[in-house]
């Protein structure tokens, strides 16, 4: 598969389901839009997936996970080996992503797209790595054209695989200490925005910490002078594996009219590279919640999405899109399994 032809496949939304959905909104006993954007959730899953009534009965987040060379310039508060040991723990089941997914009902897919570390093989971890860890963007590209493509269309595969296994609804999580500074540039090149009011505290560095954030995205910029008008260009010098990788799951669910639920900052990079990639991909979001990291409120804008949570959530992982899973559920539900008035016997307004 070509990434020309993972994005051709992705197609506008189905007008005749979400008028179906719509209408039948319209009927159910309840005031006109009283469920606000539980009705507009249950519309917009509807006209994604082409049915009138949608069901998100399996749930799936996929944890992709990365280094990253620009750590190398004193960019976050924890080591990079920190990556790696955080693998383990989700595939131990005892990261907040794991909890959060239990109580949500889905199922975590764990994938290495570029740790700088090897794994033993082991159930529950899918081997996508495109190498060990990106370059240092600051110095130069983080990867060459070909890896970014590489990285997205794996993260593609991973997707069309677990659809096999079943998969109605796709959340987004990442793993990956320093990612916050890609996403970052990735967020600046694309907004056209200044770096100063993107760049966050990440893991939490100090301020000293900050101004080398700051310093990084700006030199991996002029270094590298990514193209905005080309999103693949903009992955290749200053994005990462697991940015990449799940860009391309991105893809391959809006391919197959499956709804995406957006995490944070990483997640939310990432998403700005599916959309650069193919414009058509930003009717199949949700962005699941409002980092608390600076610069992502400025993402969502540029992706044109509202948040459906701000719990000043900054973990990453898919935490935030998983807990948003909850309300797209309780959206398609209420439309499917409401009553409509003549149903239930009740007298519509005069």
């Amino acid at each position: 598969m070509s990434l020309s032809h993972l994005t051709s496949r992705i197609q506008p939304l189905d007008k005749a389901a979400m008028a179906a959905a719509r209408a039948r909104q319209a009927n159910l006993t309840k005031p006109a839009g009283s469920l606000g954007r539980l009705e507009e959730l249950s519309i917009q899953v509807a006209g994604i997936t082409g049915q009138a009534l949608p069901q998100v009965s399996h749930k799936v987040v996929t944890v992709m996970a990365g280094d990253h060379g620009v750590v190398a310039e004193g960019v976050s508060a924890y080591p990079s080996a920190v990556t790696p040991q955080m693998v383990l723990n989700f595939l131990g089941g005892g990261a907040a992503i794991n909890v959060l997914a239990r109580q949500a009902g889905a199922r975590v897919v764990i994938v290495d797209m570029g740790v700088a570390a090897e794994f033993a093989p082991q159930p529950g971890l899918i081997d996508k790595k495109v190498a060990p860890g990106t370059a240092n963007m600051a110095q130069g590209p983080a990867m060459s054209r070909m890896q970014a493509e590489q990285a997205i269309l794996a993260g593609a595969e991973v997707v069309d695989e677990e659809l096999a296994r079943g998969l109605d609804l796709l959340a987004t999580g990442d793993m990956g200490i320093g990612n916050t500074t890609p996403s970052a540039a990735i967020a600046a090149v694309l907004t056209g925005r200044d770096p100063l009011g993107i760049v966050g505290r990440g893991t939490g560095v100090d301020d000293a910490g900050l101004e080398r954030k700051v310093t990084a995205v700006q030199r991996a910029i002029t270094v590298n002078q990514p193209d905005p008008q080309d999103g693949l260009d903009v992955l290749a010098k200053v994005g990462g594996f697991e940015i990449g990788g799940l860009a391309g799951a991105i893809l391959a669910a809006a391919a197959a009219h499956k709804p995406v639920v957006v995490d944070g900052f990483i997640s939310t990079a990432a998403a700005m590279i599916a959309v650069a990639l193919c414009p058509t991909v930003r009717d199949y979001l949700i962005a699941g919640h409002c980092s608390e990291e600076q610069g992502h409120g400025l993402m969502l804008h540029w992706l044109g999405l509202r948040p459906l949570l701000d719990l000043n959530l900054r973990l990453g992982e898919g935490t935030g899109a998983v807990l948003a899973m909850h309300l797209v559920d309780a959206g398609c539900r209420t439309l499917a399994e409401m009553a409509t008035f003549g149903e239930a016997g009740v007298s519509e307004k005069a």
